[in-house]
């Protein structure tokens, strides 16, 4: 006798057994079937499995022929997949789901998780902001990062270049949750491989694609809703006007959660978007306290104490300098960019640049120069300089 639909306002209970964990699997990978569909069909039948025998039905009757649902063996490989990798299925419902994130419209009914998921238990706030993140704006990063989790927050961003990358380097001690747009055996951008690697170790990679996904434009809106999902507030460090990172805020407020925002020089393009923010009715934030005065402290973990890593003992004698390498029009083009990049309408210190920039005064010294006479920096006295737009 075929098995009647059942209709349900309440969300399904999670998955009791492997096979169930496969049919919900196989019912959000199938063709035409997203986070909405899912659930609107969990609710009409009951159960994912017998979802995926009215599939067919439903598809032919919206004159879709010849409609099958995800096959068996596609979602085994994914899961083989996910073995290699040492990632673990989470479904919506179970225990360790996050709380914060269950509340959300449009809840993923599953994660794959790489790293602790005692993470999710933990309050997070998210910081995002601008992948050409100026230097200014890659130190503010650090900085709110580095005081949340001291204060016991984990912290969630999008592991993008830029603020995110800042921010998740910033809290790795202290706790870090990346959310990515692809797969979470997929390493993307390529530069923050290392620093997915220590996420991975010591904090917590999540995604709802499948494995192996490359990720592409349109993946994004669908990782920031879980982002400012997981989050109690989102704070937005540097942001254009039109970014992804408002996107970001403009979902955290239909979720209800807090946005915050830095404020930048108005002639710095990268802050226009927090400025608007701001203007629009977002807390400014001048560093973590800001965060933590509106958030609160009550019931947080205590922080993780961090040991130091010993010194390496000091050299004998300091190496001398070696001669400078010529340098190649690429390279100079590329320190160029990098150089514009990091500096912005606010002044910064060139020695600040310097360090940032990871390299030494006398190779940045004849490109600031160029860059001067160019009319795209500006010197200003007491060794600071500022960009020209």
């Amino acid at each position: 006798m075929a098995e009647e639909p059942t209709s349900s306002t309440h969300p399904p209970l999670p998955p009791t057994t492997e096979d169930d964990r496969l049919s919900w699997l196989r019912l959000l990978r199938s063709r035409r079937v997203g986070v909405a569909t899912f659930w609107r069909l969990m609710g009409e039948h009951g159960t994912a499995q017998a979802a995926l025998r009215a599939l067919p039905d439903m598809a032919r009757a919206s004159g879709i022929a010849d409609y099958a649902p995800c096959p068996e063996p596609v979602v085994l490989a994914e899961m083989k997949a996910a073995r290699a990798c040492g990632a673990r299925l989470l479904c919506h419902g179970e225990p360790a789901y996050p709380a914060d994130l269950m509340d959300i419209e449009d809840a993923p009914p599953l994660l794959w998780l790489r790293g602790d998921p005692g993470l999710l238990g933990r309050p997070m706030v998210a910081l995002v902001g601008a992948r050409n993140a100026s230097s200014l704006g890659t130190r503010m990063a650090r900085a709110l990062a580095a005081e949340l989790s001291a204060a016991g927050y984990v912290v969630v961003s999008g592991l993008a270049r830029g603020v995110d990358a800042a921010a998740h380097q910033a809290a790795l001690d202290g706790g870090t949750v990346a959310v990515l747009a692809g797969g979470v055996d997929v390493i993307y951008p390529a530069e923050n491989a290392a620093l997915t690697h220590d996420i991975a170790r010591r904090g917590l990679l999540l995604s709802d694609q499948p494995m192996g996904l490359q990720p592409q434009s349109r993946h994004f809106p669908a990782r920031n809703r879980i982002i400012s999902g997981l989050a109690r507030a989102v704070v937005v460090v540097e942001a254009a006007a039109k970014s992804g990172s408002l996107i970001t805020a403009r979902t955290a407020l239909d979720q209800g959660r807090e946005v915050m925002a830095v404020p930048g020089h108005p002639f710095d393009a990268r802050a226009s978007g927090c400025n608007m923010l701001i203007r629009d009715g977002a807390i400014l934030v001048r560093n973590g306290a800001d965060v933590i005065e509106l958030l609160g402290t009550s019931n947080l973990p205590a922080p993780r104490r961090v040991i130091p890593a010993a010194r390496p003992p000091a050299p004998a004698r300091p190496a001398p300098p070696q001669p400078a390498l010529p340098r190649s029009l690429r390279d100079t083009a590329a320190l160029h960019r990098q150089i514009l990049d990091r500096l912005s309408p606010s002044p910064m210190a060139e020695d600040q640049l310097i360090r940032d920039l990871q390299t030494s005064a006398h190779v940045v010294a004849p490109v600031l120069i160029d860059l001067e006479l160019d009319g795209r920096i500006r010197r200003q006295s007491g060794g600071l300089l500022s960009r020209i737009n």
